[in-house]
């Protein structure tokens, strides 16, 4: 039933927006590229619907948006580069991926850092938040905001994972970046990292033995036809970022601009409580389609391991702005 209601929220505007401006050409075509694919209960395309959504119904004779999922316009890597170079407009990127060109994103990325989402949207929304944004934008990317990309978890075809142990001598699919290598060999396991495009193909030949991953986006891209075990380790808040080109953006006129920041904004609180609301319903459907679900015994034991993640990336990320997120989830 959520799901259904989702599906309507994120997608029947699409249609009805599409005939009304059919007639006549947008004066501005934005493109918004993300990797995973179009499925109404996965993070990344309900982001790009709802943005779609509120700009062309705040600007439908001006602005008009086009969907590229499913890596049409290639992985996150080589779409933040577009999103650099001006070549694509707008994406929706992991925070993991951005981090790679603006170092001080590896403070989100940090293991076990928020215990719950509404942490996590404090620092995001906050000056934390604000300071991360600027510091992108000197790459020539102009943030409009973190959506909820949901708590990552492991999955993998070897064991449960209830304790730390129980990580160590798999071979876990990590992103392409120095903070999950650097968690995952803390744990005790052996980081692969791999670009999403490849990973499906090597769970499936048993290349790897699992990889981490937010449960929504397991459903959506059927993990669970070739994996056993999913471990609610929320090991890493999934920050996923709505993105333009700061030369696409320069180029439009500043009512358009207002209007796609305030897009952004709107958008974002929408995906957000969509992604909470669909939830149970996807953890559900991994378990009727076959997989095996725990929880952790002690994140207490998780946190001990990951310590010296904390100490390695503290210089890159630097002192003031890890303590400031630090003290804002304590006030939380």
């Amino acid at each position: 039933m959520k799901n259904n209601a989702i599906r309507g929220f994120v997608f029947a505007a699409a249609a009805s927006i599409t005939l009304a401006t059919a007639a006549h050409a947008a004066e501005f075509e934005l493109k918004v590229a993300w990797l995973t694919a179009d499925s109404p209960t996965d993070p990344y395309a309900i982001a790009a619907h709802a943005f779609k959504e509120e700009i062309e119904a705040a600007m439908p004779d001006r602005v008009s948006v086009s969907l590229f999922p499913n890596r049409q316009l290639g992985d996150d890597k080589e779409i933040l580069e577009g999103l650099q170079f001006g070549t694509i407009d707008m994406g929706v990127i992991t925070n993991a991926v951005v981090a790679n060109i603006e170092p001080t994103y590896q403070l989100v990325d940090l293991p076990f850092l928020f215990g719950n989402s509404e942490q996590a949207h404090a620092v995001l929304d906050g000056p934390v938040g604000l300071q991360l944004e600027e510091n992108l934008r000197t790459h020539g990317v102009v943030s409009l905001g973190a959506a909820e990309g949901g708590f990552r978890n492991m999955i993998n075809n070897t064991r449960p994972v209830r304790t730390p142990d129980d990580v160590e001598g798999v071979k876990y699919r990590t992103m392409q970046n120095p903070v999950f290598i650097e968690m995952f060999s803390s744990l005790g396991g052996s980081p692969v990292p791999m670009a999403w495009g490849e990973v499906f193909t090597a769970m499936q030949q048993g290349a790897v033995d699992g990889l981490e991953i937010p449960t929504s986006v397991v459903n959506s891209n059927n993990y669970a036809d070739v994996t056993k075990y999913l471990s609610f380790t929320r090991h890493t808040y999934s920050a996923i970022h709505l993105l333009i080109s700061e030369r696409t953006f320069e180029g439009l006129p500043e009512d358009v601009q207002m209007a796609v920041v305030n897009a952004g904004e709107v958008a974002i609180e929408k995906q957000r409580a969509a992604v909470a609301a669909a939830e149970a319903d996807v953890v559900q459907a991994l378990k009727d389609k076959g997989m095996e679900v725990n929880d952790i015994e002690d994140v207490g034991a998780f946190r001990a391991r990951v310590g010296p993640v904390y100490e390695r990336f503290e210089p890159t990320i630097g002192s003031e702005l890890l303590n400031a997120a630090l003290d804002a989830v304590k006030s939380e």
